[in-house]
């Protein structure tokens, strides 16, 4: 694999200055995930999602975000998997959307709660019915013997609830509400622009340039 060392890429897209970059970094945020969506990338509301456990040890996973807003950033999952567990004992996270094509990467972080049982209620509701059967199938995270239990399952599921299946008690969505962002628009020599926002109690948000 010695190949790996000599792999290279110039990065000259765009650019990312204070001039142009608004002072609200959710705004920045919408702005560049307008772009994305409309650049046509393969699911461009993928997000890397780290928590950490009781051990301290942290993990990672990739998720989708359903809704942005004033409030923060949501998506859901089940609530035993192994990041709800990890999110109950400590309820702080890191995101990362790596839009390759692009050549961007925006970090946030902030304390994480669960939304509101009427808001996962209405999202589950506007999930195809397969997405909702397998909500009640898959033990997120639990080991299984073979994925013939998985099928079985859902089809046991898709037996008792028929078409109007409820969500489970154990399933909902999770809100992250920034504390912190990043954006990083790659330069050529790797001469990287990255702003960092902060939430100040006093000031709101603040800004500046980071090293790259």
């Amino acid at each position: 694999m010695d190949e790996l060392a000599a792999l290279r890429k110039d990065y000259s897209r765009a650019q990312l200055d204070e001039a142009h970059a608004d002072p609200d970094p959710l705004r920045q945020f919408e702005r560049w995930l307008d772009e994305a969506v409309r650049a046509r990338l393969a699911e461009p509301n993928a997000m890397t999602l780290a928590t950490v456990g009781a051990d301290g040890r942290p993990s990672t996973r990739v998720v989708l975000v359903k809704a942005v807003d004033a409030r923060g950033i949501v998506w859901y999952t089940n609530y035993q998997s192994r990041k709800g567990r990890e999110l109950q004992q400590h309820p702080f996270a890191a995101l990362q959307f790596h839009w390759v094509e692009l050549e961007r990467v925006v970090r946030i972080e902030g304390r994480v709660e669960q939304t509101a049982a009427e808001e996962s209620d209405a999202y589950f509701a506007s999930r195809p019915l397969a997405s909702r059967i397998g909500a009640w199938a898959s033990e997120q995270s639990q080991p299984i013997a073979d994925r013939g239990v998985l099928v079985q399952r859902a089809a046991s599921f898709g037996a008792r609830f028929g078409l109007h299946p409820p969500r489970p008690p154990h399933w909902g969505g999770y809100r992250l509400l920034p504390e912190a962002w990043e954006f990083w628009q790659g330069r050529r020599s790797r001469l990287h622009d990255r702003l960092a926002y902060r939430l100040d109690a006093q000031r709101g948000w603040t800004r500046q340039r980071l090293a790259p």
